[in-house]
């Protein structure tokens, strides 16, 4: 018991570090001298995100989300 809450304890430490980190690059996106976009390719990138977290939230909870396994913002 004890090494599967360790298990859990390693993974999750890098797991949300790097989901961290992930979400500080998408926020560099907002650099308008950098890059050109629309504010509904921030609510799109925003909704998505928020869509992922939200399922993997209730997994917690023993409930089942839908997965969506890639995001694109293009037509």
């Amino acid at each position: 018991m004890r090494d599967k809450r360790k298990k859990f304890i390693q993974l999750a430490e890098a797991r949300v570090s790097r989901a961290m980190n992930d979400l500080r690059l998408i926020g560099n996106l907002s650099n308008r001298s950098a890059y050109t976009y629309a504010d509904d390719d921030v609510r799109k990138i925003f909704r998505a995100l928020q869509k992922e977290l939200d399922s993997a939230k209730s997994k917690f909870g023993g409930e089942s989300g839908s997965r969506e396994t890639e995001f694109r913002l293009g037509d």
